[in-house]
C-alpha cells in the first residue's frame, strides 16, 4: 500500500506589503520562503514519526513547482494601522508513533505572541481531548500546558506566528504562517 505520509515538517512564516492584494500575498509567501512551491491546504493532523525540521533544512528540500501540502493561516488588510496575525500551534504527543496535532489561526487585534499563544493552546487541546487528558477548559493556557505535559502524554508545544500593522498609506498588508510537509 502506497501511503504518502509526510515524514518531516518544518515552520515559516511571512510578511508582504504590495497595492495589490495578490502580490502582497505573494510577497509574504517569499518572506516565509515558499513562494516557489505550490501550496495545497491540509487539516490539521501531524502524522506519526513526523520529524520537526529546522526552516533551513526544509528550504533545501524544496524544488520549483512542487507539490507542497501544508497547514497555513492567513491574513490580510488594506485598512491604515490595521493589526492582523497568522498563526500556527503544534502539539507533539509523547509516543510519536501516534499523531499529534497542528492549528491555524488569524486575527484582527492580536499580538503575534497571543495569536501563536491561542494556535498552541488549540493544538494542545485538539490533542489533549484524543488522548484522554482530564483538564478544566476554562483554566488559563499556562495551567493547562502543565497539566498536559504532567500527563506524560503530551512531549512538547509550540507555535510560530507573524503580524504586522496594515500600511499606514493604504496598501494591502498580508500575513502568513505555515506548517510546511515534506515526504
Amino acid at each position: 500500500m502506497n501511503m504518502n505520509v509526510p515524514k518531516k515538517m518544518f515552520l515559516t512564516k511571512g510578511a508582504g506589503i504590495h497595492k495589490d492584494r495578490l502580490a502582497s500575498f505573494e510577497l509574504a509567501l517569499r518572506d516565509a520562503g515558499i513562494e516557489k512551491c505550490n501550496l495545497v491546504s491540509v487539516s490539521s493532523i501531524l502524522p506519526p514519526n513526523c520529524k520537526i525540521i529546522s526552516k533551513e533544512e526544509g528550504l533545501k528540500l524544496l524544488y520549483p513547482g512542487q507539490i507542497t501540502f501544508c497547514v497555513f493561516a492567513r491574513n490580510e488588510t488594506s485598512e491604515p494601522n490595521r493589526l492582523i496575525s497568522a498563526a500556527i500551534g503544534v502539539a507533539v504527543p509523547k509516543d510519536t508513533s501516534i499523531y499529534g496535532y497542528l492549528s491555524e489561526h488569524h486575527s484582527f487585534g492580536e499580538v503575534a505572541k497571543k495569536a501563536g499563544e491561542y494556535a498552541e493552546d488549540l493544538a494542545a487541546t485538539m490533542l489533549a481531548t484524543t488522548l484522554g487528558i482530564e483538564f478544566d477548559p476554562n483554566q488559563a493556557w499556562d495551567e493547562r500546558k502543565q497539566i498536559y505535559r504532567a500527563s506524560g502524554h503530551i512531549f512538547r508545544t509550540t507555535h510560530i506566528s507573524q503580524s504586522a500593522e496594515g500600511n499606514k498609506d493604504g496598501l494591502w498588508t498580508t500575513v502568513f504562517a505555515a506548517a510546511v510537509f515534506l515526504e
